[in-house]
């Protein structure tokens, strides 16, 4: 599988996503600047990766900007053919607002920045970047002010009754329970996919945990997961 990472006035983390993908996991990346718009080295078997940071200074809302770059254009009509998209942080953020998932990412609960190692889960065994990690509690950080997902009760029950629901916080142990719910996403949701199953977006930082040099590699289950089941 081959990677593309987008780099967008105010990204700061494309750098961590490339590193991760190259040097930890060994995937072929090619680096993406937001004014362009050709995707044509792209298969739909290929991945396009939506880092975190604060596209376009994050102005009017989080991802509202980035949704409009040239690059977005032709990403929103790889997605649309069936290629896949990851967007982490900001790039969830973008993803909602470009019209590729559901719902919002809101201020957080306490209104204020969070920063530290957290507990997530999966129980879809059906999407392809969580098929391998069903079950068991993942620790992977989170770093963000406007983590909390929210939507409409129509759209939550659309969400579970097709299985788009990715991961949601949960504890050590696996128990999904308010007080491991750091930003007060609404059920918990830490990370949705589309229907289609091709486009996925999650608050935490998987890429922050592939490295033994940091002492979690998590993070690269997530990604090989979506590796295996290409």
């Amino acid at each position: 599988m081959k990677f593309g990472v987008v780099t967008f006035p105010g990204s700061n983390c494309d750098h961590d996503m490339i590193d991760s993908l190259r040097n930890d996991l060994g995937q072929e990346v090619i680096e993406l600047w937001h004014k362009d718009k050709d995707l044509s080295a792209f298969s739909t078997t290929d991945c396009i990766v939506l880092p975190g940071g604060f596209s376009y200074g994050d102005y009017l809302r989080c991802g509202a900007i980035a949704r409009f770059s040239p690059m977005m254009q032709s990403v929103i009509e790889f997605a649309n053919k069936g290629g896949r998209v990851i967007g982490v942080c900001n790039g969830f953020q973008v993803l909602c607002e470009a019209g590729l998932l559901p719902g919002v990412l809101l201020r957080n609960q306490n209104q204020q920045f969070i920063c530290k190692n957290i507990f997530l889960k999966s129980e879809n065994n059906v999407a392809s970047i969580t098929k391998d990690v069903t079950g068991r509690p993942l620790m992977i950080p989170i770093a963000h002010g406007e983590g909390r997902y929210y939507a409409d009760d129509a759209t939550l029950d659309e969400l579970e009754k097709n299985k788009q629901i990715l991961f949601r916080y949960c504890d050590e142990f696996g128990n999904i329970i308010d007080s491991a719910n750091y930003n007060g996403a609404i059920r918990n949701i830490a990370g949705i996919c589309n229907k289609e199953r091709n486009v996925f977006g999650m608050m935490p930082h998987p890429e922050r945990a592939t490295s033994t040099a940091l002492g979690n590699t998590d993070g690269q289950l997530i990604f090989q997961s979506l590796i295996n089941n290409n």
